[in-house]
């Protein structure tokens, strides 16, 4: 019996013993701080200027009758692709829709004899382009200044550059853009024209940038809001370390460095390229090191299950 009983003893201490000791590596005794380690990795790092833009048609192009009257037929239904020459509606003239509709209240082959007599016109696409407005409905009467169908040939996004940032943009400067209808899809685009008159929005001076996408997305609207990082450099294939690693004294950039039982040291480094969350080392350090990263302790919200703090950026493919 007294044999199970310091048997059971030593497990409980050995325990404790490893608790402890794992606390300790963690918290700093009575500071708040927590300690952990992270090892430099070898990846990608991009350079990002952001801004906000939005979905527009790059030729909006609006079908308005050559008289006035009344449409009678639409052919054609928002999204569809349309051809040069496609005929998209019919509509009556005044003077025909009060003909056809008097002959209408007489007889069938009156009817017939007007509407051959007297042909409806055809209101015709001028290019390829895509229906992005179709609302008019047959029966409606129109004027030569409403716009029946809308067309459009291409759908880019527009962005709103400060200034400050504009001498960083070139044309056919790649960038990253999501929508915030579909904020998780990111839409590969190229910077196609930079316009040479600034604007002033909310007292700051700022540039309009068109950007092609790659690809467009069918979900694509006009008039969606966008979030636009351009790619003003990237590394690859470089050593990088998440930006809380950093100590700046001075002029010099030092990252903590374990060395093991014997403790830590701190180790100058050159820093290069940074992001959002991590930095490029470009001396100082191999990816074999262990850096030591003190942040203050905290409680994570109700149902947080907490992020990765060093997870570098990964090359889009």
């Amino acid at each position: 019996m007294n044999k199970k009983i310091i048997f059971l003893s030593l497990i409980i201490l050995v325990l404790a013993g490893g608790i402890w000791f794992l606390t300790k590596s963690k918290i700093k005794s009575g500071s708040g701080e927590i300690i952990h380690e992270v090892s430099p990795v070898v990846g990608s790092i991009q350079k990002l200027i952001s801004t906000t833009g939005s979905v527009l048609p790059k030729n909006r192009l609006e079908i308005k009758p050559p008289v006035n009257g009344r449409v009678e037929n639409i052919l054609v239904a928002e999204g569809d692709i349309v051809k040069t020459g496609q005929i998209l509606a019919w509509m009556s003239s005044t003077e025909r829709a009060a003909l056809l509709d008097a002959a209408r209240g007489q007889s069938e082959e009156k009817l017939k004899y007007w509407q051959e007599a007297y042909k409806a016109i055809a209101l015709i696409a001028p290019i390829d382009a895509e229906v992005i407005v179709a609302t008019t409905q047959p029966g409606q009467t129109v004027t030569t200044t409403d716009a029946v169908i809308v067309l459009s040939d291409n759908l880019i996004i527009r962005a709103q550059v400060d200034e400050t940032d504009i001498g960083k943009i070139t044309l056919g400067q790649k960038a990253i853009v999501s929508l915030d209808a579909y904020p998780q899809v990111k839409i590969d685009a190229v910077v196609e024209h930079l316009y040479y008159e600034s604007e002033t929005v909310n007292n700051v001076t700022i540039y309009k940038v068109d950007l092609k996408p790659d690809k467009v997305p069918q979900f694509f609207r006009s008039g969606m809001n966008a979030t636009v990082d351009f790619i003003s450099e990237t590394r690859e294939d470089v050593l990088i370390i998440p930006l809380e690693a950093v100590i700046r004294e001075k002029d010099q950039a030092y990252c903590l460095v374990s060395k093991g039982i014997s403790g830590q040291a701190k180790q100058q480094v050159k820093l290069g390229l940074a992001d959002e969350r991590n930095i490029e080392v470009l001396s100082g350090l191999t990816a074999a090191d262990k850096i030591i990263i003190k942040g203050q302790k905290y409680s994570h919200p109700k149902g947080d299950t907490g992020t990765n703090p060093f997870t570098p950026f990964r090359r889009r493919q």
